[in-house]
């Protein structure tokens, strides 16, 4: 998080998107829930800028902005010495978009899209400002899904996944499955505050920003279940059946 991001703090939000209108409705939305608008921008350029001259706790962006867009931004801002620390939030206007996911995978922590409740984006700028990743279980697996491509080289290049112990293999697993802290805690039988201990070793040993990129390496691994085309999945499959689609193929 950002060095504003202490207790007691007031938030500070960046709000990027080219339509006016929208900025507008956003900003009037946050100041009623009490959160700071530091500034707007129209583009992925004055995004950047922004970010890295006001150093947010959150950064609402648009994916698709003239010039400069969401996901380029986003890449820039995270790389950045000022910008590391601010969680972003990509607005959409469609769940399942390639560039959303190019974005979760770049760091993002999670997406909104754009006809989102006033109280659910109260809710999400203040979930992701406390550290936690923004996960719609359902539509972010999806989202996954249907992207992320198998990678096997990882199991190679990600040599950090040989030093999780065995529970937090199988934490991992769960959490590509998109289990909150209080499922994982049932699923396991064990406290939330063991979860969250766990998942906070995870992310440290395999050097990841939050759930949302610990849940995408799950899947390009295999840990999140048979890939696409792979032989786990293959003798799933009834004889003659047609070879399955792989994701993002359609």
């Amino acid at each position: 998080m950002s060095d504003t991001a202490t207790a007691g703090a007031p938030m500070r939000v960046v709000i990027a998107d080219d339509q006016t209108l929208v900025r507008t409705g956003f900003r009037l939305i946050l100041k009623e829930a009490g959160i700071t608008v530091a500034a707007e921008a129209a583009n992925g350029k004055e995004a950047v800028a922004a970010a890295l001259q006001h150093r947010p706790d959150v950064v609402l962006m648009d994916i698709r902005m003239p010039g400069m867009d969401g996901l380029e931004a986003t890449r820039r801002i995270l790389a950045s010495k000022p910008g590391g620390g601010c969680r972003i939030i990509i607005l959409t206007t469609f769940d399942l978009d390639h560039y959303v996911y190019a974005a979760l995978t770049a760091g993002a922590s999670g997406f909104l899209l754009k006809d989102t409740s006033p109280e659910q984006l109260v809710a999400a700028v203040q979930t992701v400002r406390s550290g936690d990743a923004l996960l719609a279980p359902t539509i972010t697996r999806r989202l996954i899904e249907r992207f992320a491509a198998p990678q096997p080289d990882q199991f190679i290049s990600h040599a950090a996944l040989s030093g999780l112990t065995a529970r937090e293999l199988q934490v991992l697993r769960l959490l590509a499955r998109g289990l909150n802290n209080a499922e994982l805690a049932t699923e396991l039988t064990v406290s939330t505050a063991t979860v969250k201990t766990h998942v906070a070793s995870i992310l440290a040993k395999l050097q990841l920003r939050d759930r949302v990129q610990a849940i995408v390496l799950a899947y390009q691994i295999g840990l999140a279940g048979p890939l696409p085309g792979s032989p786990a999945q293959a003798d799933l499959e009834p004889p003659g059946a047609a070879p399955s689609t792989p994701a993002g193929a359609e």
